[in-house]
Parts: C-alpha cells; structure tokens; sequence
C-alpha cells in the first residue's frame, strides 16, 4: 500500500506550481477545470513518483491557521533531497529567494538534518537529507 498523493487548496495554484516545479523539479499535468464548480487543479509529480495535487475554487475560505504554529492533521510536508549538503543549498536559496526559513538546517534528536521553510501559500515543508 501507498499514498497514492496529498492534496492542498490554493488560492494561486500558478504561483504554487512554479514554486515546486522550479525548487523540487516537480513535472505537472496540463490544468483540470470544471466551470460548473469553479474548481481548477494540477497533479505535480516528483522524481520519487509522489504526486501533490494543488486545487483552486473560489469559495474556499483561507486556512486561518497560523503558519507559525503546530496545530491538529496535516502539518508539513517532507522532502528528501539524499545529502545535507543539498538540504545546505536548497534552504539558502529559497531564503535567498525571499521565502521564509522556520528552523534549521539542523539535526534533529531523532537523527534527521533538515530544514523547514514556508512555501509561498505558508505550507510548512521539511527538507531532510
């Protein structure tokens, strides 16, 4: 068994997809509309074969977590990218690039190195070695 894909709302599924095609050279599918509902969606693939579906419908209220904290169900994201040297570049480039790094690169106790940094929709995503 496995997890077929995760799937998030978006209120900018554009913006979201060039951000993982662009940092974690995710490949997407052409956009999915139904007029009917308003709804608009992309499957994004990685190298692994982990699919992430980012969706967009207008009525969908914005997530009134605050990104700065730990709530309840999904949390984070992780992504392997196989060295802490890569974990070292990627998490210098995207903070670079503006976005937000919440912690890290470090080890962990539990043995990981990783970062966590925010995507552009405030989504917390782990980058480990």
């Amino acid at each position: 068994m496995k997890i077929e894909h995760i799937a998030l709302w978006s209120k900018d599924i554009e913006t979201l997809k060039a951000f993982y095609v662009h940092y974690f050279n995710a490949t997407h599918n052409d956009m999915y509309v139904n007029t009917t509902k308003g709804f608009s969606s992309y499957f994004l693939t990685f190298d692994s074969g982990a699919r992430l579906e980012i969706m967009q419908m207008d009525n969908i209220p914005a997530n009134a977590n605050n990104p700065y904290q730990q709530h309840t169900g999904l949390i984070h994201i992780a992504f392997s990218l196989g060295s802490e040297e890569q974990v070292d570049d990627l998490t210098k480039r995207l903070q670079h690039d503006g976005y937000e790094v919440l912690d890290g690169p470090r080890r962990t106790g539990d043995g990981y190195y990783e970062s966590t940094v925010l995507d552009p929709e405030n989504n917390r995503l782990e980058i480990t070695a």
